[in-house]
């Protein structure tokens, strides 16, 4: 295949975000792999020019795969993605193991299968920490050495995407590697981009043609006077009255003090999980409203 642009694939590519990161970055993203109905259509309607393989990666033919994107071994720039983080997360690992017994935390050796059959000139893999000090990772490193892949240990290093311009507090595993030579660490952005930067200018969500914004909130007369409650620009459940306090905050006062917060206007929001729609599941209520 030529092309004047730097070739990648995107393994484990959920609904685009990092195939998106990729295309500005320059890259030419060829294909993702995915093996989750609802994420996968949401790729592809996105990624109108990219091939998308719905199906379970331990069952797709990396030379197949080469086959029907004109590649050939060794002639791919990047290959790149995330695999399931699930096992790894720290959310999930509090008994402080490095990782839970979970079937997905196998498929970071899927990842490597691709990488040993394509031959990327470089390779990119993202995940939760818990990856990082997981002996799964000492592995694909003696794999990856063997390979000719060049990483030092900056290459594999954990990063708050914060510093680099995300208005978001994230912690992030990033394996880089490459046959060409060592990958430079990023450059940390002089300045953090705050809520307020991010989200201030915006349309209260009724007047909002923005169909993600305009969610619409469906919370009882009860919890809306708990949020009320709540200082602005920055309170948590911590700041209520006593009398307001859940069964399960004043049996365990001091658990998930972010439940029920709001986020602050000039610092970072914090990780926005599957659960960002409800108060109850962290400091997801913004700093002014109510």
């Amino acid at each position: 295949m030529k092309n004047d642009q730097l070739l990648a694939i995107d393994l484990f590519c959920g609904a685009g975000g990092l195939s998106v990161g990729l295309k500005k970055a320059g890259f030419k993203v060829l294909a993702g792999v995915e093996l989750n109905l609802v994420a996968a259509k949401t790729y592809e309607l996105n990624h109108k020019d990219h091939k998308i393989y719905i199906e379970d990666i331990k069952k797709l033919d990396p030379n197949l795969v080469m086959s029907e994107l004109g590649l050939k071994v060794g002639e791919l720039d990047l290959l790149a993605g995330c695999p399931p983080c699930q096992g790894f997360s720290s959310h999930r690992t509090r008994n402080k193991t490095t990782s839970i017994q979970d079937d997905r935390n196998e498929l970071v050796f899927e990842f490597i299968r691709f990488v040993e059959a394509m031959k990327p000139k470089s390779i990119m893999m993202e995940n939760v920490p818990g990856l990082a000090s997981d002996y799964r990772m000492d592995e694909i490193k003696e794999i990856l050495s063997g390979k000719g892949y060049l990483f030092n240990e900056e290459s594999i290093s954990v990063k708050n995407v914060s510093d680099y311009g995300v208005p978001q507090r994230r912690r992030r595993m990033i394996l880089q590697a490459s046959k060409l030579g060592y990958i430079d660490a990023p450059v940390p952005f002089e300045k953090k981009k705050t809520v307020f930067d991010t989200i201030g200018s915006l349309e209260k969500p009724e007047n909002s043609i923005d169909k993600l914004h305009n969610y619409p909130i469906n919370r009882t007369d009860r919890i809306n006077k708990l949020i009320s409650l709540i200082p602005k620009d920055g309170g948590s459940r911590s700041d209520l009255p006593k009398e307001y306090w859940l069964p399960c905050h004043i049996k365990y006062p001091n658990g998930y003090k972010d439940v029920y917060g709001r986020m602050s206007w000039d610092n970072v929001s914090p990780t926005i999980t599957g659960g960002c729609i409800s108060p109850s599941k962290g400091r997801y209520d913004v700093p002014l409203i109510c």
